[in-house]
């Protein structure tokens, strides 16, 4: 058993890992501050710590101060490059301020391991069929600079010991994503549209294109390092390596929910949206096929699977 502090607990990511780890026999200590997460969310089992990760007076709290984890894994903060054109100076804080807070809580409680969420938003657009970790990295958003700010952070802590692993994580849906945000989860808001008005809004282009990764990878991906552990400062993709354009996930989720007469209005695209990106795995998969889990399934789930898995989730 190992003694996790997971950050974004209440949120859809947070609390499909924090379910994982659980079930795999671990201590997890969430903390979340419920801007954007539900503490319905939260599986039975976790302590909890209501709080900001950019307030720096929440690691002096009573269920952190002198607490060693093994693992810090970093999962809150403001999620959506179009949110974070309306206040970069509140994104700066949810997505900088808070991996610096916890970083230096690592150094001082000698947590030596740190999991930190990045995003495929650091890569900006790209020509290349398969985007790699070595990349040159051209972000279009605020979002997607603290992402990658934060990433140089952790390279730095290196020098005090903390070894660490940067997810950049490709378009994540699944089960458990709010499918009342309409700003934020492709695939959540055109489902949520579909099902509550038949009509989808689609801000850009039908051929732009993304890398859709199902949650239950994730959490399996997180589970791995968690495992086997790592060293340094390393950056994996997490993606299927799979390209899917905007109008194929549509159709899909239309065949999922069984309305094809849903109609479809093409609207201007948002701010720091990128045209398209698909991500290359290779560097993950190499990584992971020491783990038998992942030889059982080391294949992604595919888009059309994952929405349809997604839809059955509703009931």
């Amino acid at each position: 058993m190992k003694k996790i502090l997971l950050t974004g607990v209440a949120g859809f990511i947070g609390s499909k890992i924090a379910e994982s780890l659980l079930k795999q026999g671990h201590s997890i200590t969430g903390i979340d501050n419920l801007k954007t997460g539900y503490l319905k969310n939260i599986p039975e089992g976790v302590d909890f710590v209501l709080g900001d990760c950019a307030d720096a007076s929440i690691y002096e709290s009573k269920p952190l101060r002198g607490v060693l984890f093994d693992t810090i894994i970093h999962f809150s903060g403001q999620s959506s490059g179009e949110i974070s054109f309306d206040d970069p100076i509140q994104d700066l804080s949810d997505n900088c301020i808070s991996t610096l807070n916890l970083l230096q809580f690592a150094q001082q409680s000698s947590c030596k391991n740190f999991i930190f969420a990045s995003s495929m938003s650091v890569y900006g657009d790209s020509e290349m069929s398969f985007v790699d970790e070595t990349h040159a990295t051209q972000p279009l958003s605020m979002y997607a600079v603290g992402k990658l700010a934060s990433e140089h952070y952790l390279r730095i802590f290196q020098c005090y010991g903390i070894s660490s692993v940067s997810l950049r994580l490709f378009n994540t849906y699944g089960p458990g994503q709010n499918m009342d945000n309409d700003r934020q989860g492709m695939i959540s808001i055109y489902l949520a549209q579909a099902l509550e008005k038949e009509s989808i809004q689609v801000k850009g282009s039908a051929d732009r294109f993304r890398d859709f990764v199902y949650i239950d990878d994730v959490t399996r991906v997180v589970s791995h390092f968690i495992d086997y552990g790592f060293v340094g400062a390393e950056i994996y993709n997490v993606c299927t390596s799979s390209k899917t354009t905007v109008s194929t996930a549509i159709n899909s989720i239309k065949k999922s929910v069984g309305k094809n007469n849903i109609s479809v209005e093409y609207t201007e695209g948002t701010p720091g949206d990128q045209f398209g990106i698909v991500g290359c795995n290779k560097k993950l998969k190499r990584e992971t096929s020491k783990n038998k889990k992942f030889l059982i399934e080391p294949d992604f789930i595919d888009i059309h699977t994952g929405i349809e898995r997604f839809v059955e989730s509703l009931g």
